[in-house]
Order: structure tokens, then C-alpha cells, then sequence
């Protein structure tokens, strides 16, 4: 049995705002975890979709909320580039030092042959046969959830599933997976980046420098003994990617407990659900489209053009506000449903073109699993305490989901 959770439900505005929200709250990071910023991008959509920004403690940036907009720009490389960071940062800390080496922070074709280095990991095939490890890591998350009654799903099962998966795929040791959960949570809950946070990083500096002197079968030895056009990729540009591939598990488990939160806040969708297993890949894109995990994701003009008649200048930041773009009433029917049945869904969530997560199908299959033991084990599944939201303008989701839980 699935009950709704108390206290606030997710934002649905009925109707856009008269007047103009205050479009600059979207860089206050209280709104994202306290208020409503589908109101203020509703009131973009309809109002000024190419919104400008003014320069703070942030720089200057353009705001896209509409999904044709931001669907164009993912598909444009050549004219907006990531390779100068694509999440908004302080003016005072200059560029993201990660630009041009990383999978998120390049542009083609440097992109496209440091995605073929690790692309090998994440193909359908590749994760088809590690359904098994995923199954097994879901069954312990599930079980060590079961037998204390009460746990806290973003930590406890979805972190701790999306943390062993991703270690298993990069090499560490099943023994080192609970360091390597912890040590992350401690730097996602600070809110730094993961290459600030010490142990991690000499961690990865000790797993690289063993992959590069004895090679094995895993995701680290793959980018150790991997090439862009002549080079091996350096030991900097390893470490990165080691950074970034593990970051990106943030987004993966918000994902996962918002979906959660999706459906407790609709029991009815729950249901429906488990009468027709059939509904379960759709269900899986309306998560994604629902929760929208990837707050915003920012690329910089490399010539003058336009967008939506806007002159964008050579050199401007635009950012495209990704859980705008997959509530665009002029796309999703009643846009504000949580609906396991939409379809067509051809959300955004993952993003599109060159940048299309390459962690997509591993997402997926998480999810599938995931849901298919909660709806063949499940018994009770009912709020423990109140639900808070991630204080971040980059991800969202909830960073608390407190939970009682036991089997059937």
C-alpha cells in the first residue's frame, strides 16, 4: 500500500502569474528548495522565452524555457558550446578548469572520441549483462531497507544503488563501495565538487595509477589505456572523468527517489501500475520527465545568431532550464499530470544530440529493476517525515525521503 505524503505536494501552478514573477529568483537556490520555480517558468514560456539576465555574483546569461528552443540548442554544437562550462558558476571562480577535458565539457569531434573511449561500458548490450549485478545490488538495498523498517530512499536505496552500480562499472572493489558511497554523500551534501572532497580523489589517483601499470576489465583501465587521435588521455584528464562519471550519479538518484515521491504523491498512478506491467517503459520516461533531475545545463554562443528572434551575441551564456522544457503545454498534454500512461513522451530529461547522456540506458535500467522488485515485494510503503527538497539551482529531487517500508 502506497499514501500520499503529507505536507507540500510537488509545484503544479493552474494558471500563469499576471504579472512578471521576478524571473531573477531562478539563480536563488531557496526557491528551488523552499518555493515554486514552475511558476516563474510557465511565466517565461509565455512571456519572454529568451530572457535575459544581468550580471551578478553570477554572469550575464540568457534563460530558455521553452522546449523547441532548448531542443535546438542541445542540437547545435557548432554554435553553442560546452567546452566552456555548462553549469553557471561564479564570476570570481572563472571557468569550469574541467573545460575541454571531460565527456560533459567538450565539443565534437574532441567529444565524440572521448565518448568512443567509454562508450563500450554504456551500450545496450553492456548493460544487458550487467542486469545481474544491478538486480543483486537492488535486492541488498531493498532487503537492508526491509529488515529496519524505516529508512530514508534517497540515501539508503537509491544512492547506495546508484554508487555500487557505477563503482562496480569503474573497478572498485565490492569491499570499497561503502567508502565510496559515503564519501560522495559527504561532498553532495556539502555541495562541492567531488574533486575537492580529498579521499575521493586519492582514491582514484591510487585505482588509476594501478589500472595504468595493470590494466583489467573495467571502466578506469578503459580511459587509462585510451587514445584521442594519437594521445593517450593524460592522467588529469582521467581523473576528471572519473569526477564527472561519478557526479553524474547524483542526477541518477534524484531521479530515482523523485520518482518515488511521484508516485506516493499519486497512489493512483502506483496502482495502476502494478494492475499492467506492460505500462512499465512508460512509466520509466514519465520519471524522467516528471523529475527532471538536470536543473539547468549552460552553453556559451561561439557567433552571433538568434533564438526564438532574440539576437544572441558571440561569447553570451544561454542556459536552458531543462524542467521548463518537459512542462511545455505547447508539447505534453496537461503537462502538470503525473501520467505513467503519457505517450508520446519525448522529454529532455536526458538531454539530446551530441550530449545525449551516455548513461541513459543504465538509468533506465535501474529504474526498471528497481520498480519491478518494489511492485513484486512491496507491502508498505508510507511517509516516515516530511520530504525536503535539494537547496541547488544545478539538480533537484529530494534530498530527504524518510520511509516506512517492509515486504509483503
Amino acid at each position: 500500500m502506497i499514501v500520499t505524503v503529507p505536507g507540500r505536494p510537488v509545484p503544479s501552478p493552474a494558471a500563469a502569474p499576471a504579472e512578471d514573477p521576478r524571473p531573477e529568483l531562478l539563480v536563488d537556490a531557496d526557491l528551488h528548495a523552499h518555493g515554486d520555480p514552475h511558476g516563474i517558468w510557465r511565466w517565461l514560456r509565455r512571456h519572454a522565452p529568451v530572457h535575459r539576465h544581468p550580471a551578478g555574483e553570477l554572469p550575464a546569461f540568457w534563460s530558455l524555457s521553452r522546449y523547441a528552443d532548448v531542443r535546438a540548442v542541445y542540437r547545435d554544437p557548432e554554435t553553442f558550446s560546452s567546452r566552456h562550462g555548462v553549469l553557471l558558476r561564479p564570476v570570481a571562480l572563472g571557468e569550469d578548469p574541467g573545460g575541454g577535458m571531460t565527456l560533459a565539457l567538450t565539443d565534437p569531434p574532441r567529444h565524440r572520441q572521448l565518448r568512443a573511449v567509454v562508450a563500450d561500458w554504456f551500450t545496450t548490450r553492456a548493460v544487458r549483462s550487467l542486469e545481474g549485478t544491478v538486480r543483486t545490488c537492488v535486492r541488498d538495498v531493498l532487503a537492508r531497507a526491509y529488515e529496519q523498517g524505516r529508512c530514508d530512499f534517497v540515501h539508503d536505496v537509491a544512492g547506495r544503488l546508484s554508487m555500487h552500480v557505477i563503482g562496480t562499472i569503474m573497478g572498485v572493489p565490492e569491499r570499497d563501495h561503502e567508502n565510496l558511497f559515503r564519501w560522495t554523500n559527504e561532498a553532495f551534501e556539502a555541495g562541492v565538487s567531488l574533486a575537492a572532497h580529498h579521499e575521493l580523489m586519492r582514491y582514484f589517483i591510487d585505482l588509476m595509477e594501478r589500472r595504468i601499470a595493470e590494466p583489467t576489465d573495467d571502466l578506469v583501465s578503459m580511459m587509462a589505456g585510451g587514445t584521442l587521435g594519437d594521445d593517450l588521455l593524460t592522467e588529469e584528464e582521467i581523473l576528471l572523468n572519473c569526477e564527472n562519471i561519478i557526479g553524474a550519479t547524483e542526477n541518477g538518484r534524484l531521479a530515482v527517489a523523485g520518482g518515488m515521491q511521484a508516485f506516493l504523491t499519486h497512489p493512483d498512478q502506483w496502482e495502476r501500475l502494478r494492475a499492467d506491467r506492460d505500462l512499465l517503459p512508460g512509466a520509466i520516461e514519465e520519471i524522467l520527465r516528471w523529475t527532471s533531475s538536470a536543473t539547468h545545463s549552460m552553453r556559451t554562443a561561439t557567433r552571433d545568431c538568434e533564438v526564438a528572434g532574440q539576437r544572441i551575441a558571440a561569447g553570451d551564456r544561454v542556459v536552458l532550464w531543462v524542467p521548463s522544457a518537459n512542462r511545455d503545454e505547447t508539447v505534453f498534454a496537461d503537462p502538470y499530470r503525473f501520467d505513467v500512461g503519457r505517450s508520446p513522451n519525448r522529454h529532455l530529461a536526458l538531454g539530446i544530440g551530441e550530449h545525449v547522456c551516455i548513461g541513459g540506458t543504465l538509468a533506465r535500467t535501474q529504474l526498471r529493476i528497481l520498480l519491478t522488485e518494489l511492485l513484486d515485494t512491496a507491502g508498505r510503503i508510507e511517509p516516515a517525515g516530511p520530504v525536503h527538497r535539494v537547496r541547488s539551482i544545478a539538480v533537484a529531487g529530494p534530498e530527504h525521503l524518510p520511509l516506512h517500508i517492509t515486504p509483503r
